[in-house]
């Protein structure tokens, strides 16, 4: 592998960890829907500005507006609002380690509802994984988990979210990746942005101050805008195998951004449950070369690291 392909995905793993740092400083301003609705805006006049560079065709018409609306919203809006409601309550190293859960539950739903074939080895991973998730919200007998339960219910809502909708992304044939950025963010944007009007209407009229628009910035432009493209170039030059390895750095980036910026404490059960939980999802990714049919059970994922 070249060596831009290694910078890059540290990159990407850079910018996918601040997401969280960076929801836990607008959160001081704003709702967690209007914090989706500004993600999705920026994300989405990047992913405009991209394409008409680059001469990308919309092709608006032959976009399937209904399915890629309800897609969207599983698989973007509304996860989104929930981490951002889950790190009302939860540290973000905290939130991005049951984030990195998201690969074990898109394989369980697969089986239970979509019709997915798994092995015994997946098993094992989801079996580890479960184990490094009670590590790391501390079940105990005395105050069941040691982590905010709503917290905690927060991410593993989002996670949930992001297996179904990884599941409904497939279905969505015959688009660009361009295509399927733009009609998702525009999505998502119209979706957030109802709910905050309705809910947070204080928060979406708020004017932004300096530290808020860089962090929208951060958030938008390069965690929904700029990490799409830099995901699909690993793809590309690389492999979709070795671009989901962002899977494994993502958390550990998010916890050191979170040591660095916002002083957040790193506990043994939040290191011992995120080695528990990435060996498990490693395992639960694996495919058996019979069954194997090309597809990496992560590619799907790719707008869904946070």
């Amino acid at each position: 592998m070249p060596r831009s392909l290694y910078f890059a995905l540290l990159s990407l793993s850079l910018i996918w960890g601040g997401s969280f740092f960076f929801i836990k400083i607008l959160l001081h301003d704003y709702g967690p829907w209007t914090i989706a609705f500004f993600r999705s805006a920026f994300g989405l006049a990047v992913i405009i500005a991209v394409m008409l560079i680059m001469r990308k065709p919309f092709d608006i018409r032959k976009i399937r507006w209904i399915p890629m609306a309800v897609m969207a919203l599983i698989n973007t809006a509304i996860p989104w609002a929930f981490i951002g409601f889950a790190e009302t309550k939860l540290t973000s190293g905290m939130a991005s380690v049951l984030n990195a859960t998201t690969p074990l539950w898109t394989v369980i739903i697969g089986v239970l509802f979509f019709g997915a074939v798994t092995n015994r080895l997946q098993w094992l991973g989801m079996i580890i994984s479960l184990a490094g998730l009670l590590i790391l919200v501390g079940v105990n007998p005395v105050s069941i988990i040691s982590v905010d339960p709503l917290g905690a219910a927060g991410m593993i809502a989002a996670t949930l979210c992001y297996a179904v909708g990884s599941h409904l992304s497939k279905r969505l044939k015959g688009l660009s990746m361009y295509q399927v950025t733009f009609g998702t963010l525009i999505s998502a944007m119209i979706g957030s942005g109802i709910v905050a009007l309705l809910v947070e209407p204080d928060s979406l009229l708020q004017l932004p101050s300096a530290v808020s628009i860089s962090a929208l910035i951060g958030l938008g432009v390069f965690g929904s805008g700029f990490a799409y493209i830099l995901f699909y170039f690993l793809i590309q030059k690389g492999s979709p195998e070795f671009a989901t390895m962002v899977t494994y750095l993502v958390p550990v980036s998010a916890i050191v951004w979170g040591y660095a910026l916002l002083n957040e404490d790193i506990h043994w059960s939040l290191l011992t449950g995120l080695a528990f939980i990435l060996a498990g999802v490693f395992l639960a990714s694996k495919k058996s070369p019979r069954k194997a049919d090309g597809c990496h059970p992560h590619q799907a994922q790719w707008e869904k690291e946070v």
